[in-house]
């Protein structure tokens, strides 16, 4: 094992560290009401939905990163930065969660959801960039990333649903469903290099 490919394996493994620190943050993050009443979940359901989604998408994030950087030959520094990067945004999404699910049909934290969801994207975006550089322009992982419609259509519906929040939040949240929903189907551009490992 070469030491490119040794430093991908400590920057994937302290990588799913840190999203398991974020999904329990999140899960932190729910109260549960006073009442024992089942009527009482009513006031916390927004909570519970804003938190699932944001569930689904770390768990998108860290299923396709695993993906990516099993695909790759390896990493430098630029990509160890570009990955650190990734997890800032990354780190932010419990408090955007929060203030969305106690907020749900409010413009400041819809905007402020779709903005760290955007930034995510853009961070994995460079991280890719990142990584190719380490595996070069004609090899494998190259052909794999030429065309991204996915990652460019989610940073555009990003960029839509914060728009769209400032005139209507909810309709802003399903525009953040549907880049969820989009990416329920893994990112099958690696797992071809995957498999030829």
């Amino acid at each position: 094992m070469n030491r490119f490919a040794t430093e991908s394996t400590r920057v994937e493994a302290f990588s799913d560290g840190v999203l398991a620190v974020i999904i329990t943050i999140m899960v932190l993050e729910l109260r549960p009401p006073l009442s024992t009443d089942l009527r009482s979940l009513v006031p916390v359901l927004p909570a519970i939905a804003t938190y699932a989604l944001s569930f689904v998408f770390i768990g998108i994030y860290w299923n396709n990163h695993h993906h990516m950087l099993r695909a790759s030959r390896g990493v430098d520094g630029r990509a160890m930065w570009a990955n650190l990067h990734l997890l800032f945004w990354l780190s932010l999404v419990p408090f955007s969660t929060a203030w969305l699910g106690r907020n749900p049909n409010a413009v400041g934290p819809t905007v402020l959801y779709g903005v760290v969801l955007l930034f995510d994207g853009f961070a994995y975006a460079l991280l890719q960039q990142a990584l190719l550089i380490v595996n070069g322009r004609d090899a494998p992982f190259a052909k794999a990333v030429a065309v991204d419609l996915k990652g460019r259509a989610s940073l555009l519906l990003y960029l839509t649903a914060i728009g769209v929040a400032f005139v209507a939040p909810l309709a802003a949240d399903a525009i953040f469903v549907i880049v969820a929903v989009m990416w329920l189907v893994p990112d099958r551009r690696f797992e071809p290099l995957i498999n030829l490992k």
